[in-house]
């Protein structure tokens, strides 16, 4: 009998502990899920700046380009190009 209670206690020990661990891993789970979305947060908006300082860069160096003071301006040719195409697919879907 006294092996069985002991044995009853042990479990119960052991469940214990296993109790508090999955509290203690579920805890740190939600914690970790929340910095993950945070961070994931903060690179789209690193991202989308990143976009919106090229979009400005592109949009700089073509207007150095147009005002002279640039040397590529076959590069700006090719995106006033790449807009007038853009720009007569717009139409044409305005059209239909």
């Amino acid at each position: 009998m006294s092996n069985t209670t002991e044995a009853i206690h042990l479990l119960e020990d052991k469940l214990q502990i296993l109790l508090s661990n999955y509290e203690f891993l579920k805890n740190e789970n939600e914690i970790l899920l929340q910095s993950t979305t945070k961070l994931q947060h903060q690179l789209l908006k690193r991202d989308q700046l990143l976009v919106e300082q090229k979009e400005q860069y592109d949009l700089l160096k073509i207007a150095k380009t147009i005002d002279g003071s640039s040397t590529n301006t076959r590069d700006t040719k090719l995106k006033i190009n790449t807009l007038i195409r853009e720009i007569d697919k717009c139409i044409i879907e305005l059209q239909e």
